[in-house]
């Protein structure tokens, strides 16, 4: 029997689209479910020459050439610990395991110092890109050994999907956990991608008074330009889209959405690590709040400002501007999240070959990606993208519109905390003064955690007199 080049655990619409792209690209794959009705459902609606599937997890690994590899594309959590419990004892030194589900780094950590024991190598790897991506061709990011990732190399390159340039959007990232946490941010970064998005076409339809199709309009205009990107694409189709009862499909969806926890596991490392990374956390409380149960009550007695209108090209030009410049922002704070946790778990990250292999297949790719690239090529050392050139250029260009914009949002009452939190990043960082002297003032008033001076080198505390404090 001719043995396989690569096996497939898990049989959903991931899994299965994986082993099709690896199948169509002469790649000879096996294929297990631990509930054997989805390998035979695949195995009959979705044939393939080069597919076998197999019902016994036995039968499966004996159908690999060594050293084995087996990509798990199962639930995250503890059914991945449950998997491995099984396959350890089955496998030889040498042998390979993927885990491509979105597991959280530190669970990817842990497995593979466990694997390692045992002489096995584990590699967590992010996929980005959903069913068609995982079908045509996703964004690939491995993490784990970099001496045996050459036996893994020339399938994922060959299943990514290809940026303009021909190059595969598959790079090595990093050891242990590294390729799992870029995938993290990444989707951290989607997330207030999005809810800029979101609030983008709240300014445009409830101050500039444009309906979905004309918006659509907007957005597809965007998406000709330095906006151009994956997300502006799709909302610009979905603006558009008509509903079988009249209207169209989105002024028909429920205003709440929901969250995996990838965005929240971002928000949580960055407050671990010292970063702000202010637009994502606020992305993801804007999703918590949409489904806040007092928000139908809220309305009814909570006074808002009535809505004065601002329709105009000069209007959706500030919009755009103030889309691209917070866009920037939420992206030199994911880039600085990389850069503080490459320095934490010394992965050596290449940020510029990160931004690379998000242009295309992924969820985030879009146009300005190349500059990103371009920006860390020039200083791979960049302490924030918003430093370089061109992207510094570019925020001082918009950030008159930005603020514009949020002004008028305020004033008539529509919530914007994406765009809120970066104009509030780049004041912060930008400006001389930001209040922390009386904060540490007033820690070390009630706590004695004592201060730096100005004007001299070392430690201080100072033995504070009350005054008004009774």
């Amino acid at each position: 029997m001719a043995l396989h080049d690569i096996g497939v655990v898990g049989m959903a619409v991931m899994g299965s689209n994986l082993a099709l792209n690896m199948a169509d690209h002469g790649y000879d794959v096996s294929v297990y479910n631990y509930t054997p009705d989805l390998t035979e459902q695949f195995l009959q609606e979705r044939p393939h020459e080069k597919i076998t599937g197999y019902f016994e997890l036995k039968d499966f690994l004996a159908s690999l050439k060594r050293p084995r590899k087996i990509m798990l594309m199962i639930m995250a959590g503890a059914p991945v610990d449950s998997m491995l419990d099984q396959l350890l004892p089955l496998l030889d030194t040498g042998d390979i395991i993927i885990d491509g589900g979105n597991s959280y780094f530190g669970d990817t950590r842990r497995r593979y110092d466990r694997c390692r024991e045992d002489g096995i190598h584990f590699y967590g790897m992010g996929i980005s890109g959903g069913e068609t991506g995982a079908r045509r061709g996703p964004a690939i990011m491995p993490g784990g050994n970099k001496e045996t990732y050459p036996e893994i190399q020339p399938i994922y390159e060959a299943i990514a999907a290809k940026a303009a340039d021909g190059k595969p959007c598959c790079t090595y990232i990093g050891e242990d956990g590294a390729g799992h946490y870029v995938k993290m941010v990444h989707n951290g970064i989607e997330y207030a991608d999005m809810q800029l998005i979101a609030e983008a076409y709240l300014l445009l339809k409830y101050v500039g008074g444009y309906d979905n199709a004309a918006i659509s309009k907007i957005f597809h205009e965007w998406n000709q330009g330095e906006l151009k990107s994956f997300l502006i694409g799709i909302a610009a189709d979905i603006f558009a889209e008509d509903d079988e009862a009249g209207g169209q499909v989105l002024d028909k969806i429920v205003d709440a959405a929901g969250q995996k926890g990838t965005g929240r596991w971002t928000s949580i490392e960055s407050m671990k690590q010292g970063v702000d990374i202010s637009m994502i956390t606020a992305a993801c409380n804007a999703r918590v709040m949409s489904n806040a149960l007092g928000r139908a009550k809220a309305r009814t007695c909570i006074e808002m400002p009535a809505l004065s209108h601002q329709h105009g090209d000069d209007f959706v030009e500030a919009v755009r501007q103030s889309l691209y410049a917070a866009k920037i922002v939420a992206y030199a704070q994911g880039f600085s999240l990389y850069k503080s946790a490459s320095e934490t778990y010394d992965w050596h990250l290449d940020y510029g070959a990160i931004a690379s292999i998000f242009r295309a297949g992924c969820i985030i790719q879009a146009e300005f990606l190349t500059k990103i690239t371009e920006a860390y090529d020039k200083n791979p050392d960049l302490d924030n993208l918003l430093f370089d050139d061109f992207f510094l250029a570019k925020i001082n260009a918009n950030q008159g519109a930005l603020r514009q914009i949020i002004g008028l949002a305020i004033a008539n009452g529509l919530p914007i905390p994406a765009f809120s939190a970066a104009l509030q990043y780049l004041d912060a960082y930008s400006s001389p003064q930001v209040g922390a002297n009386l904060i540490q003032a007033l820690r070390d008033y009630f706590g004695a955690h004592t201060f730096q001076r100005v004007d001299k080198e070392g430690t201080f505390h100072h033995h504070w007199h009350e005054h008004y404090t009774k």
